[in-house]
């Protein structure tokens, strides 16, 4: 089969289109004919180097930890799923990715794929859907009329982010760049305020209950958030090279986030796609063979919205 694979840490040109040999499923595991996969910053970080303490991989290593695709094989011990089952997840990151026509997963990371948009598509929704999830969730415990700033909505964890927040009867204020505020107004914001042009603090008028922290700040704009949030509140912060700040005296907590795997958490996304409740955007595909291009154009900056790496097999 064909994959991508780099045998050492490096710049994007460590990575190989090659031939390698299709692999065989364990015990608990199941082999996943790939229909999409995304890029996540997550694969150039450790695709760089930057991840071998929390992350360590094996060399060579197959990035893409997103799959979408059919299961093909199943290992011993496997329950619940069936071959020719479309199922979507968030592989191990630790493990081989799914930037191959082919991908072994452990069973119980998976979840039934959607059904109301192409499975290819649905390689988009797992690890940036997962992180909204969890950071609104399971650390912000967010309920209905609470007010939510998400930090940097632009991209594909805010777009989710915002959706969730509103669809869950939040008040939701989204600070992005003048090119995403028309999507994120339609993803549901209340409010929209353009970071280039106003600041953060002042254009935020009353406490929230909730901050969300998706963009890579100036660690003095990352503090700053603390203020917004009322008595009790929480930050949740993504770019976990800065600790999210915290306010003891005012109960103030700061999180940060590292997103997990969870196939019941990603079936209950997956059911909201399918109600029409939650919106999946893809910014552009791209064939496997071009994935050291993208993760080039990621290196620059140059990659907005998600991107989804679509395997050449038949």
């Amino acid at each position: 089969m064909k994959a991508v694979r780099f045998h050492e840490y490096g710049d994007p040109d460590v990575l190989r289109f090659e031939d390698v040999e299709q692999p065989v499923p364990g015990v608990g595991e199941v082999r996943i004919r790939v229909a999409g996969t995304s890029f996540n910053s997550v694969d150039g970080n450790i695709r760089g180097g930057f991840m071998q303490g929390p992350i360590p991989v094996v060399l060579p290593h197959t990035p893409g930890i997103d799959v979408a695709g059919t299961v093909e094989a199943l290992g011993e011990g496997v329950d619940g799923l069936e071959v020719g089952d479309d199922v979507v997840g968030f592989l191990p990151m630790d493990g081989n990715g799914a930037a191959a026509e082919y991908v072994l997963a452990p069973a119980e990371v998976l979840a039934p794929a959607p059904k109301s948009i192409p499975l290819t598509d649905a390689a988009a929704l797992p690890v940036v859907g997962l992180t909204a999830y969890q950071a609104l969730f399971d650390h912000g415990k967010l309920a209905a009329g609470q007010r939510v700033l998400v930090n940097g909505a632009g991209g594909a964890v805010g777009g989710y982010a915002v959706q969730l927040a509103k669809n869950a009867g939040a008040h939701v204020i989204a600070t992005v760049s003048h090119r995403s505020s028309e999507a994120v107004r339609s993803a549901g914001a209340d409010e929209v305020i353009d970071h280039t042009t106003a600041s953060v603090t002042t254009a935020v008028t009353e406490p929230v209950d909730i901050a969300l922290n998706l963009a890579p700040v100036d660690p003095a704009e990352l503090a700053a958030l603390v203020t917004l949030v009322r008595p009790g509140g929480v930050v949740v912060n993504t770019t976990v090279w800065m600790p999210a700040p915290s306010d003891e005296e005012r109960g103030v907590r700061g999180i940060d986030l590292f997103v997990r795997s969870d196939a019941e958490q990603l079936a209950q996304l997956v059911a909201s796609i399918d109600r029409g409740e939650l919106r999946v955007d893809v910014a552009e595909r791209v064939p496997l063979a071009e994935l050291p291009a993208l993760h080039a154009r990621a290196a620059e900056g140059a990659v907005h919205g998600k991107v989804i790496v679509v395997p050449s097999a038949d």
